[in-house]
Order: C-alpha cells, then sequence, then structure tokens
C-alpha cells in the first residue's frame, strides 16, 4: 500500500458536544505526516451531541461534502438553502467565491455522526452551490459523487470520484485506481465493519477495520473481502505529483 492510516492513530478532538477523529491535519491538530492525499485534504469523523453544532461560520473555495452516518444533520447557509440531511444522504456545499454556514445536530435528543470531507478545487471563484442526495442500500459500489455529475452522482469542482462500497460478510470486490491525463490515486475509508485487502501486485494482505485507511498509487488493484458487514468510502483522486 502506498499509504496506511490507523484509525486509533488519527487526532481527536472532544469538546464535549463535539467529539471528531481527523484523519489529516486539521485545526489544532497537525501532524505533517498527514497533511492530505491528493487533492483530498480533510476527513473529518464527528459526533455532535443533541442540540449542538457548528454555528455560522465562512468558507471560500473549498467543496465540502458531508455524508451522514447516523443522526441527522440540519444544514442552512447564506444562499438560502435551509435542509435537514438525514442517516444515509449526502451533501455538497461548493464554497466558491464565499459562503457562510451553519451544521447543527437536527435533534434535541439523539447525537449525529457525519463525516466531513474537504476536497481542493481545481477551480475557484465560482458561484457557491449546493447538491443533497440519498444513497441506496444497495451491496457493490455506487458512485456519490463527480466532476461531471454523471450517473445522477453530486457534482464537484474537481476531478474526482466519491463512491460508496457496501459489502456483506463474506463478500469480495475488485478495486483498481484509474489512470487517466489525471486520475492516479485512489483512497478507501472503513466506515463501518472489517475487510482484508489484498493487493494483487506484492500479494500483501492487510486487515482494515473502522476508522482504518489506505491511499493507493496509479494502477494498482486490491481484492477487497469482507470479514463481516462493510461500509467504506472510495475515492478516485488525481495522481499525486
Amino acid at each position: 500500500m502506498q499509504y496506511i492510516r490507523k484509525g486509533s492513530e488519527r487526532g481527536n478532538v472532544n469538546l464535549g458536544w463535539l467529539n471528531s477523529k481527523h484523519s489529516f491535519s486539521f485545526g489544532q491538530y497537525y501532524d505533517a505526516n498527514h497533511m492530505g492525499f491528493s487533492a483530498l485534504r480533510v476527513f473529518n469523523d464527528d459526533i455532535v451531541q443533541a442540540g449542538k453544532g457548528f454555528e455560522t461560520h465562512g468558507h471560500r473555495d473549498m467543496e465540502i461534502i458531508s455524508f451522514v452516518v447516523s443522526g441527522a444533520l440540519k444544514h442552512k447557509d447564506s444562499t438560502g438553502n435551509d435542509y435537514v440531511i438525514p442517516a444515509g444522504d449526502i451533501q455538497v456545499m461548493s464554497a466558491g467565491k464565499g459562503i457562510r454556514h451553519s451544521e447543527m445536530n437536527a435533534s434535541e435528543c439523539e447525537e449525529v455522526n457525519f463525516i466531513q470531507i474537504w476536497i481542493e478545487p481545481n477551480v475557484t471563484g465560482v458561484q457557491p452551490a449546493y447538491l443533497q442526495k440519498s444513497v441506496s442500500d444497495k451491496n457493490g459500489l455506487e458512485l456519490l459523487v463527480s466532476e461531471s455529475g454523471q450517473d445522477g452522482s453530486l457534482k464537484i469542482n474537481q476531478e474526482a470520484r466519491i463512491s460508496k462500497l457496501a459489502l456483506s460478510q463474506g463478500e469480495s470486490f475488485d478495486l483498481t485506481v484509474e489512470s487517466t491525463a489525471t486520475l492516479g490515486a485512489g483512497y478507501l475509508h472503513i466506515v463501518k465493519g472489517e475487510i482484508t485487502v489484498n493487493d494483487i501486485k506484492s500479494d500483501k494482505m492487510t486487515t482494515l477495520t473502522k476508522g482504518d485507511a489506505i491511499g493507493l498509487g496509479a494502477q494498482q488493484k486490491v481484492v477487497v473481502l469482507a470479514n463481516d458487514d462493510v461500509l467504506a468510502l472510495w475515492f478516485d483522486l488525481p495522481a499525486i505529483r
């Protein structure tokens, strides 16, 4: 594997109302060895207590994606969007030339767990945009986010794709890193469950569990075997130069 990120070694910020695991350097957590992977700059696994959340704050020139694992998240922004994002939905906010928003737990009695992802855009200064969709409960690979918006995916300003990978215990799936004029890196994060990853070229076996991730290089191929029911996020990303 080109890059392995163990969930147990991630940065952890616990503010009481917020318990956040940072895969990459973010805010008060800094680690020079984990500054991002390709255009993937932030991967935060957040648990927010009932009735709490991130008050209104600003962003610009960043593609911000939220995937709700459990509970519900309430989004409100300066362009007039005001939505609840339930478990199983994914949201894209293209901050562009500037936007202010809040993210609050939509419940007064239950916590919300969501993953927030920041991807650096390949264009800046664009009009802010908001998109949201429900994710199916089907097994296999489901495209959620892409630059083109193909197959009903949510559009972002970067040649990158995010897919959901769901497998039942005992199922396997082949993942190959695409190699195009721009694509050439892959990143797999385990949201739930445990997998064994077999790197076809080296025949090296790696076990990954909830919170773990691997980064792969151009044309690298792995076989993923689900040791129990698994939910993961798979990223096709620009090649690392």
